[in-house]
């Protein structure tokens, strides 16, 4: 399926999960949503963004949370990257964690309130759901999960 933009351009095919990022996507501002995997391959992208801006985001992230993780190991009290925030001239770059292996990353114009986006970022995560974004299998069909450490 191929949809049109308001200048009767044609935007990429629809990606079938798309729907899962409305939350954060309906969010004045935001230009790109993507979910990631942790290698920077593209799980999930909103309708607006073709498939080329998609990868360029995943890799651009997955280089950054690897350099997030090597200072939170090095300076910070655990091993847990939650969010790189970068703003540049233009807009601004979120990325959070969205499940095991996985990353939730937008980019939004610079009008935009950075903490209404934290918050739907945090709220699509907890309505999706960890185990649905999840890339790496933590546990075997009939096992219990893990208890895991919640982050803000």
């Amino acid at each position: 399926m191929t949809t049109q933009t308001t200048d009767g351009s044609p935007l990429a095919a629809a990606h079938p999960d798309s729907w899962m990022l409305d939350l954060v996507a309906g969010v004045r501002g935001v230009r790109h949503v993507v979910v990631l995997s942790s290698d920077g391959l593209v799980k999930v992208r909103t309708d607006v963004t073709d498939p080329d801006t998609a990868d360029k985001v995943a890799a651009a992230c997955a280089g950054l949370v690897a350099l997030g993780s090597s200072m939170g190991r090095e300076f910070g009290a655990g091993n847990r990257l939650r969010q790189v925030l970068v703003e540049f001239e233009g807009g601004f770059l979120f990325v959070r964690r969205a499940g095991d292996g996985t990353r939730l990353a937008v980019v939004t114009d610079a009008q935009v309130d950075p903490g209404l986006v934290a918050q739907q970022m945090q709220a699509q995560v907890l309505m999706i759901g960890e185990r649905t974004l999840r890339t790496d299998p933590a546990e075997q069909p009939g096992e219990q999960p893990a208890e895991r450490p919640s982050e803000s």
